[in-house]
């Protein structure tokens, strides 16, 4: 994945805002969520959160995180690299890149959803899972200079 340093806003800016948006505050919820990942995540991948909670409002639109009252805005997760595309059985890339699981997309990964249920009751909102390879990420992060925040880097 590309470096962060080239960011206007550092990790450590967009963390505060997710745990201050997304985890109402509580820095501990926020740790058990990453923590929760951590356990589930094999070596190799990394892990990353795009979306509204990362930059304070819809992509579309001026829309703020949670508008629509507490808990209302979901959090996007992404699985970047290792054979975690493997796990999904719906695709926007075949293989390359999953759908989310998601309201939408229940049965995307069924290996995954009771990741997602333990996660949406640490997170108290919906969690979205998705898997894409390092070169999507990769390409999704120059042509789309679209910020995320780093949950983890699993190193082989």
């Amino acid at each position: 994945m590309p470096t962060d340093a080239s960011d206007s806003e550092s990790q450590n800016q967009i963390r505060e805002r997710v745990i201050r948006l997304a985890f109402r505050g509580n820095a501990e919820r926020f740790n058990e969520f990453v923590r929760v990942l951590s356990e589930a995540t094999p070596d190799g991948v990394d892990v990353i959160l795009r979306g509204s909670a990362v930059t304070g409002h819809k992509w579309l639109s001026s829309e703020p995180f949670d508008g629509e009252g507490p808990g209302t805005s979901d959090l996007d997760v992404t699985f970047v690299g290792g054979d975690m595309v493997m796990l999904f059985r719906e695709f926007h890339i075949p293989g390359v890149h999953s759908v989310p699981l998601s309201e939408q997309h229940p049965f995307a990964s069924t290996t995954l959803g009771p990741l997602r249920d333990r996660l949406c009751a640490i997170a108290g909102r919906s969690v979205n899972l998705q898997a894409t390879t390092s070169l999507v990420q990769y390409i999704r992060d120059i042509a789309m200079n679209q910020p995320y925040l780093v949950l983890l880097k699993k190193s082989k």
